[in-house]
């Protein structure tokens, strides 16, 4: 998953100062956008900003929605996007309709899918089939706090009315849980120590809460 920023620093650093080791970051030539990213054993946790106004904004871009979930936060927008991937060697569908979005850094013959009729007030759904986990396996997944694996995302919003048929797809099949709340935040549920929690907000709207196994 993501969480769209206007800087990198005081967020990232935020995690740091908690105890969390920070993997390698990604540029997005094309896109406009930059990353610095944070591995867990099933999960990846990226703060996404935007380095390039023009490539954020372009024809192929536009589309995606990141310039606004980056620079309209303060007006309402969701920071959040959460990328699926194929639960089997073989990929699957996505479990939501979706449109293919194919960045300049892909390589030939990939794309991303994004869920069709979302809005600003919900999270981004992303559908990577080509997604493997093997890539994690290089990245640092032992941190100072008690989280290895990731058991689940739940994730506030303030117009839980409204969510899109594709949110309700996603809530249905148990991949995701949507709760009301006066701002946006996403809680990360993991298996660890029961009653643990880590608030990471005011600097990220992002809650560590351990479920069971």
């Amino acid at each position: 998953m993501f969480i769209a920023c206007a800087a990198p620093w005081p967020e990232a650093n935020a995690l740091v100062q908690l105890g969390f080791v920070e993997g390698s970051s990604n540029t997005h030539p094309g896109q406009g956008t930059a990353n610095r990213r944070f591995f867990f054993e099933n999960f990846m946790l990226e703060l996404l900003w935007v380095a390039d106004a023009a490539e954020a904004q372009s024809e192929r871009t536009r589309r995606t929605r990141l310039w606004e979930r980056c620079e309209q936060r303060d007006l309402g927008a969701n920071p959040f996007g959460i990328i699926f991937r194929a639960a089997q060697v073989q990929p699957a569908s996505a479990p939501f309709p979706t449109w293919s979005y194919t960045p300049a850094y892909l390589p030939a013959g990939m794309s991303m899918q994004i869920a069709e009729r979302t809005t600003l007030y919900e999270p981004e759904l992303f559908y990577l089939p080509f997604l493997k986990r093997a890539a994690i396996r290089r990245e640092p997944v032992i941190h100072a706090l008690p989280i290895r694996r990731v058991s689940g995302l739940a994730v506030g919003v303030p117009r839980l009315t409204e969510l899109s048929a594709a949110s309700r797809i996603v809530e249905s099949r148990a991949l995701l849980r949507y709760f009301e709340s006066p701002q946006h935040v996403l809680e990360i549920l993991f298996e660890g120590p029961p009653d643990t929690c880590f608030d990471l907000r005011p600097h990220l709207p992002l809650v560590f809460r351990s479920s069971p196994a």
